[in-house]
């Protein structure tokens, strides 16, 4: 059985080549589903350890599997390859070269990590009654990257074993550096796109009643959808609505035809999400049946809650205080309303995400930026633990 000593030992001693592969991709970021460039590094960087790529068909996305030297079922390993529409001012010298893009969720970082633990895993295969399955997917950030890979056959490879666990590691400088932060059930929510047009009938600002004033009434819905989740949603099985855009009207003595809100929907239930959605849609008809305007509701379904198999995650969590100190694995207390599609896969296969902490050295986690800013910074040491975690889960899923 692995020393998990020796492998963390492993980990750092191939961390300089891990941090190249992340600053390359990092001074050179690309956004949706169409990464041509990270697909050629990742591509390269696995035939160089003697493994097969193989290129999604629809989508940038590479996967490719390292056989054990025994049979058995297959461990999913995966890491997101695509950055965020926003420029970089962190003035690191290898800051993104492109404008308007930037790997400020540390999708670069999930990718060195992955191919770092590649290596290892390539060159333990001894070790392995099984598979390991490698996942880089595009499209993470809103653009469902995971499930069109599970529609273009993922997790159903023609005479592949089934694929019993998956895991996948997270960047966050939300955490102290190197630490592993995980938890059973619900990690993350789901997250919806709420849009409501509210059409009323114009008129002069100075006759409010010749008119149907649409501003009002989506005055009235906003505040009722804040009222609906605190008296009508279980605090413990929580739901966030924020309207984060209001549009309406165009000068100041002219009532509008219409207003528009925009907004998310978070929650961390499937049965709260179903009921949320439709509560929304009372609330509507009730301003709608009020007032006479006409409220058009309009949800557009985000990624599913992300939900960590418990017997999958106290396994995780085993092997990561084996590999750092009990005192470095933390359980987080609650879920966190942010969203992944790292969700998709965790609907069919066992498996859990951890946080990995990387907290630059003198700030405090809570106080520095934090991941999708422009200012974020990662402590790059960290990823040795990554990538020996992502390795020591493999090799004692597939310990045979």
């Amino acid at each position: 059985m692995t020393d998990p000593t020796a492998l963390a030992d492993a980990a750092r001693s191939i961390l300089p080549e891990v941090v190249e592969v992340r600053r390359r991709l990092h001074a050179h970021p690309e956004i949706g589903l169409d990464l041509p460039a990270t697909q050629v590094v990742v591509g390269e960087a696995l035939a160089g350890l003697g493994l097969t790529p193989r290129f999604g068909r629809t989508v940038s996305s590479v996967t490719a599997r390292i056989d054990g030297a025994r049979p058995g079922p297959t461990i999913l390993l995966r890491a997101d390859m695509d950055g965020l529409p926003l420029h970089e001012d962190t003035g690191l010298p290898f800051a993104s070269a492109v404008d308007g893009a930037m790997h400020a969720c540390g999708h670069d970082t999930h990718v060195a990590m992955l191919l770092g633990a590649a290596r290892l895993l390539a060159e333990r295969r001894e070790e392995l009654a099984g598979s390991v399955l490698l996942m880089f997917q595009p499209g993470e950030e809103g653009f469902h990257g995971a499930r069109s890979m599970i529609e273009e056959g993922l997790l159903d490879e023609p005479g592949a074993a089934a694929v019993t666990g998956a895991f996948a590691i997270h960047i966050s400088t939300r955490y102290p550096s190197g630490t592993i932060n995980v938890r059973p059930g619900a990690l993350l929510a789901s997250s919806d796109t709420l849009r409501i047009t509210v059409r009323g009938r114009g008129g002069h600002a100075s006759a409010p009643h010749l008119a149907v004033d649409p501003i009002a009434v989506a005055a009235r819905v906003l505040i009722d959808l804040q009222t609906m989740v605190t008296r009508r949603v279980d605090v413990f099985d929580p739901a966030v609505i924020t309207i984060a855009q209001v549009i309406a009207g165009t000068t100041t003595n002219i009532i509008p035809e219409t207003a528009f809100l925009g907004g998310t929907i978070r929650t961390v239930s499937a049965a709260t999400r179903a009921a949320i959605h439709e509560r929304i849609r009372e609330v509507a008809a009730g301003a709608a049946l009020a007032t006479g305007a006409a409220v058009e509701v309009a949800i557009e379904p985000g990624y599913p809650v992300t939900v960590n198999d418990p017997g999958f995650t106290a396994f995780a969590r085993k092997a990561a205080a084996e590999l750092l100190g009990q005192d470095r694995v933390a359980e987080l207390a609650a879920p966190i309303m942010g969203a992944e599609d790292f969700s998709y896969v965790l609907e069919r296969v066992p498996g859990t995400m951890a946080f990995l902490g990387a907290s630059p050295a003198g700030i405090e986690p809570e106080a520095g930026p934090q991941n999708h800013s422009n200012l974020v910074v990662f402590d790059e040491a960290a990823m040795a633990d990554g990538v020996a975690t992502h390795a020591l889960i493999a090799l004692r899923h597939l310990a045979g």
